[in-house]
């Protein structure tokens, strides 16, 4: 049997009413619908390997978002900054002077000559 969670979370109807919008959202990132599913089931009282198994993810994963949602409120379901350098081009750029477009890898002409010479 599981042990009982050392967070135990109680919502305020402004939580709750934010929390259910981000749950059945369609349009928000995956993290954030699992994060506010994972605080939706822990206020109703279930534990974190029934919250895990119920969301297809870890009890290790369920406890983390419990435990910064206890701390932090809703501020704590937000991604922390990342350690290391940030990127320094976006991401869809390529190298410079391509653009956003992907350059052929060559041109085989010797292919192109035998039709040709048909």
């Amino acid at each position: 049997m599981a042990r009982p969670a050392q967070h135990r979370i109680t919502l305020t109807g402004e939580e709750r009413a934010e929390l259910t919008r981000r749950a059945r959202a369609e349009k928000l990132p995956f993290q954030d619908v699992q994060r506010a599913r994972i605080v939706l089931y822990a206020a109703g009282g279930i534990a974190d390997t029934e919250i895990a198994a119920r969301l297809d993810t870890t009890a290790r994963i369920v406890g983390k978002w419990r435990r910064r949602f206890f701390h932090d409120r809703l501020e704590g379901l937000k991604d922390k900054p990342r350690a290391g350098r940030p990127r320094r081009f976006p991401p869809g750029a390529g190298r410079r002077g391509q653009g956003d477009r992907m350059r052929a890898a060559g041109h085989d002409w010797s292919a192109a000559v035998e039709v040709l010479a048909r």
